[in-house]
């Protein structure tokens, strides 16, 4: 019974430690809360707009992102970021945006770069080194490394006379703004306007080089993001699977072909071979009558089908069809010949949708 009092009392204690460190669970109301947070995300919204005015209004800032840029992307090395704290987790996320859209590049930890990692970076390559004070002592030692082996640093801070500014060939120097942390302390805004400016470098990068949604495909293999990079000829399909007559055919066997295809349409081509119309279920039911059977299928058809080329992105193709109303899609090619057909439901096996 002891020993189950004592293990009870485990728990109170580390209450009241949790409460001493956190205040009270109950502290603040639901409408405080809601405040808390109203507040956050107009002080997130106001840095923002102060990053935007700076880019205007201050010359040396624009002009040292362009050369970021060129920096960067003339380079024949990769770009290495680094940073500590939440630098570093910022570092992260640009070095994986810069990766995954075309820039080669990666992470290295400051403490891991003076313990052997120094040796991943070369004269090749590009340092961006992130420290919101530019004070940063974990950096000294990467910085000591770029001036000796004359690595180019972009630097990301927000003070310009900081030791990192002033040993940057390119300072990226933010415009101080309040932190949503009302201490001033918690990295917020501060925090994300680092994102911002690496996010502003990688898609400037990515229209630099003329990076395309397919090149997005080559790093995006997986998941509905590789799904909607698919083309539509990847999941179509083909030319021996397609509900097909000519001009000219009864209705009788167009029934037929559409039931024995089962994709609820039937295709209408010319003597060219040129896609002219569509036989739809709706069009059975406006046109039923005692000699729908006998009729040729260029009376009932509908003109002008809803096309699409190979190449086209599954994720446009499935927003086509979802803006006129269609499951099915016939894929032409340049002569408006059918090459394959799509049907919604292969769009959604595959997790476009």
């Amino acid at each position: 019974m002891d020993l189950i009092i004592r293990l009870h009392g485990i728990p109170k204690r580390e209450s009241k430690l949790n409460t001493a460190i956190h205040g009270k669970a109950d502290a603040h109301p639901s409408g405080t809360v809601l405040e808390s947070i109203g507040r956050t995300l107009t002080t997130a919204t106001d840095g923002i707009k102060a990053l935007a005015d700076h880019l205007t209004s201050d010359q040396a800032f624009a002009g040292a992102l362009v050369d970021a840029v060129e920096l960067m992307g003339d380079g024949d090395g990769r770009v290495v970021v680094s940073g500590v704290g939440k630098s570093g987790h910022i570092g992260r996320k640009i070095a994986a945006t810069l990766a995954s859209t075309g820039t080669s590049a990666y992470f290295v930890h400051p403490t891991e770069a003076s313990h052997g990692d120094l040796g991943m970076i070369t004269a090749q390559d590009a340092l961006v080194l992130l420290s919101w004070s530019g004070e940063t002592a974990e950096l000294a030692n990467m910085l000591t490394y770029a001036k000796r082996f004359k690595v180019p640093i972009v630097s990301i801070c927000s003070n310009r006379e900081s030791t990192l500014a002033r040993n940057s060939e390119i300072a990226l120097v933010l415009p101080k703004v309040p932190e949503a942390c009302p201490h001033g302390l918690a990295p917020t805004t501060s925090a994300m306007l680092q994102l911002a400016v690496g996010d502003a470098l990688a898609i400037a990068l990515l229209e630099r080089r003329g990076f395309s949604a397919e090149d997005f495909k080559t790093f995006h293999p997986g998941g509905k993001l590789g799904a909607q990079l698919r083309l539509v000829q990847e999941l179509a399909h083909g030319t021996g699977q397609m509900p097909l007559l000519s001009v000219g055919r009864p209705m009788s066997e167009a029934v037929i072909e559409m039931s024995a295809r089962g994709f609820g349409v039937v295709g209408i081509t010319d003597e060219s071979g040129k896609l002219v119309g569509v036989i739809t279920d709706g069009d059975l039911r406006r046109h039923m009558a005692g000699d729908l059977l006998a009729q040729p299928v260029q009376e009932v058809m509908s003109r002008n089908p809803r096309v699409v080329r190979s190449d086209v992105l599954a994720s446009a193709a499935m927003e086509f069809m979802e803006d006129h109303k269609v499951t099915v899609l016939f894929l032409v090619d340049e002569a408006g010949a059918p090459v394959g057909i799509l049907h919604i439901h292969d769009l959604l096996r595959a997790g476009v949708a």
